[in-house]
Parts: structure tokens; sequence; C-alpha cells
């Protein structure tokens, strides 16, 4: 029996012929790699690479919630609109695990993570609000963080501190005071983003104007922590990950096929059963045999999202972000979550996915419960499981624009008792 060409090949060498017969794009990332025969040994930003459109602010020394002190602090971070004079129109993004600074792109081309939901005239219209997205603390396109170089002129490396969300928060909070923020209007993220919207609300209440978090929560769950240990593991037992100090080895000898394993381990939380099933059953891949040491098409799929991870993204800064995600808990040396969760009283918006398997939405509806300011959760339909919050834009951008529009008419009924209020609605 003939099996029929598959409808859409995608990739580069070494990793030829992936298939993929309903093709879906990384959306986790804005800034997307060149292609190279050999994956170098780090896929961070590093100095003397082109910038993009990054603007960088050097934010001082910052002591660390765990103890220790990093001597020098520097946010890559972008932004889009002008600042009001009173500087109330402030919206602050927060990306996902692996995403960056690229939310969307100053040209007005399509690029960027969110270029659907952020710019002119969109659910984020940027000829209203004055949106920033940072690379966070511990990053790897153009953050301080593992890849970056220390004040003895190497790489840190091992040497580079545990940081916890708390901390890539207060990085964020020194941003928005070099920026002239005093208060964000919105805070907004999704995943390890939408950790930080929440650990936004926790630490600056009262610079957190509203907040939309979406297929995240106030805490790692048992559940995520064993998925994040899973993809820890992956490039601690890589013996080309050197204790964390790769950063000499030639191309073709980093670590990247312990990072691009716990890229596989996560892209398997990412995505959903029937998604994998309808887009790729048990073909084959290409003219490959799996019984004669071939791979099935999925395995290429997965084979293929390693590699391209691999070019972009740090291995330290994994393990960095990862920890961080693992030891998420707004509630920490608070009374609690849900102590914590009932003194937020800001507008809140709650998103699920209703085919999520990384952010339940039975955890998502008792997030939305616990909030004070949510009017319940609302949920996204979509094939593709927890990416849902970047691929299914229309959905997304249109509860967007009902929440701030509510907001607005909340906004302006407070203003008849309060006629000096002047935040944008």
């Amino acid at each position: 029996m003939n099996i029929p060409t598959p409808r859409y090949l995608v990739g580069h060498r070494p990793i030829d012929r992936v298939t993929d017969a309903a093709p879906i794009a990384d959306f986790d990332t804005g800034y997307r790699p060149t292609p190279r025969l050999r994956i170098p040994p780090t896929g961070a930003w590093r100095e003397g690479d082109d910038p993009g459109e990054r603007r960088f602010a050097d934010l001082g020394p910052m002591r660390l919630e765990l103890g220790g002190e990093l001597p020098q602090v520097r946010l890559a971070y972008e932004t889009w609109g002008e600042l009001n004079e009173e500087g109330t129109n402030a919206v602050l993004l927060c990306h996902a695990l692996t995403g960056d600074s690229h939310a969307t792109s100053r040209e007005g081309n399509g690029d960027g993570w969110w270029a659907e939901i952020v710019g002119p005239g969109k659910a984020l219209d940027t000829e209203k609000y004055f949106v920033c997205c940072p690379n966070v603390l511990g990053g790897c396109q153009g953050s301080t963080g593992p890849a970056s170089l220390a004040p003895d002129g190497k790489e840190w490396g091992s040497r580079f501190p545990e940081v916890t969300i708390r901390d890539m928060v207060a990085a964020e909070a020194l941003l928005a005071d070099t920026l002239g923020v005093q208060r964000w209007c919105l805070v907004a993220g999704a995943s390890f983003g939408g950790n930080l919207v929440m650990e936004w609300a926790a630490s600056f209440p009262e610079r957190t104007g509203a907040i939309a978090v979406l297929v995240s929560g106030a805490a790692a769950t048992a559940e995520q922590i064993a998925f994040a240990n899973l993809q820890k593991q992956a490039i601690l037992g890589d013996p080309a990950w050197r204790g964390g100090d790769y950063y000499d080895a030639p191309d073709g000898h980093g670590p990247s096929f312990g990072l691009g394993l716990a890229r596989k381990i996560a892209h398997l939380s990412y995505r959903c059963a029937p998604e994998l099933q309808k887009r790729f059953g048990r073909e084959a891949q290409g003219e490959e045999n799996p019984l004669r040491g071939g791979r099935y098409a999925v395995e290429s799929y997965l084979d293929y999202h390693a590699y391209k991870l691999s070019l972009r993204f740090d291995a330290n800064s994994y393990l960095v972000i990862t920890q961080a995600f693992i030891t998420h808990d707004i509630g920490r040396g608070r009374g609690g979550t849900h102590t914590v969760l009932t003194s937020l009283t800001m507008p809140a918006l709650v998103v699920q996915v209703d085919s999520d398997r990384l952010f339940y939405p039975t955890d998502m509806r008792a997030l939305a419960d616990a909030l004070p300011g949510c009017a319940g959760v609302v949920s996204v339909h979509s094939d593709h499981g927890h990416d849902g919050f970047l691929v299914e834009n229309e959905q997304v951008a249109h509860i967007l624009r009902q929440f701030l529009a509510r907001k607005a008419q909340q906004r302006s009924s407070s203003k008849l008792v309060n006629p000096r209020e002047n935040e944008p609605t």
C-alpha cells in the first residue's frame, strides 16, 4: 500500500523532511533563528549580535530573594505606543517560558508572538496604550542571564544564582521606574507569563491596575512540577552541559541534545492527544520505515521542535526559568496562596483553554472563583491544547476587547464619584 506524500514538509538540515499535515507555527517567540547545519553551544543573544527592535535598560545591582546579589542587571525590552503625560496608559506584557520581548514589531510586518493582538486598532491598541514587553531576568534574549558576561568578562554559566519569579518581577518594577510608569493599567500574560502576572498583583498591588491571566496559576501544581523536573533532568543529564560551563564549546558540541529533549517533554504538555492523532496518526516520516530504524511523523515533528529551540535558546536559561516556574507560589511567606488571592481586588480576567492539559480548565475556574475582581472564567475553544492561547488569536483578541470595555465602563462609572480619576479607558 502506497502512503501518500505528506501535504506539508518543512525542515532544515540535519533534520530533513519533517512532516506536519496541519502546520502550526512557533508562536512563543518573536525572534526566529537562522537555520544552521551545526547547532551552536547556546542560542542566546550575545553582545555584538543584531539587537533587532530590542532596547536595553541597565538597572544597577539587585539583591535576590534567596540571597546574594547580581552586581549589574540589564533587561532587554520593547515598547509600542506612547506613554501619556499622566503615565496611566501603560500595559505590561509577560512572555511565555521560552519567549522574548518581541511581542510585535514596530514595523507592523506581522512579526512577534502576539502580533495579532498588539498594534494600532488591535485588542491592545497601541494608539491608545503604551505597551511594554521585557525579556525576563535570567533569560537569554538580551536580559541578564547565565549566558551574559559576569564582571570578570566570562559568561556567568554555573555561577549564575537562582532567581525566582519574585526576582523577575522586582526587576520589571525597576524597569517600570526607569520608563516613568508608576502604575500599569493592565498586566497581562499567559502560561509562565501568567505566573509573573500573578506575582505582580501580589508583590505590587498598588502598581497593578488590572490583570489578565491566561492559562496560568497562582502556584505551580504537583503535576506541573513533575513535568518541569523531567525537563531539567534532560539538560542536567547531557554530558555536553558540562556543569553549566559550555560556552566555549565548538558548534555541534553544546548541550543541544538535552535542551532539545527538554523541549520535547514540554511540547507534549503544550499540545493535546487528539491534535497529535489528527495531524500525524501512525504515519511514517516520508520514506522512513519505523520497522527499520526510521521515524514516525510525530517523532520527526518533535525532533524539529527540539532543533528549533536549540538554535534560539540557552540551556542554562532554560534551567533557571524552569526552576523559577517550579518554585512559583504567590502565597509563599504571605500566609498562603488562598489568603493572597482573596486580597487581590483589582479587575481580573482569567482565561482557560478547553483542551489544555498543563493548566486544566478546572484549575482555571478555581482561580477565577478565588479572585474578588474576576467575573468568572472565560473559555477559548482550541484543538491545540495549552498553546491555544497563542494559536486562537481571534478568540483571545475578542476576550481582551470585552474585558477592557467592561473595565472602561466601570472606570467611567467611578468618575461620577471621583471626577479626578484620569486612567484611560
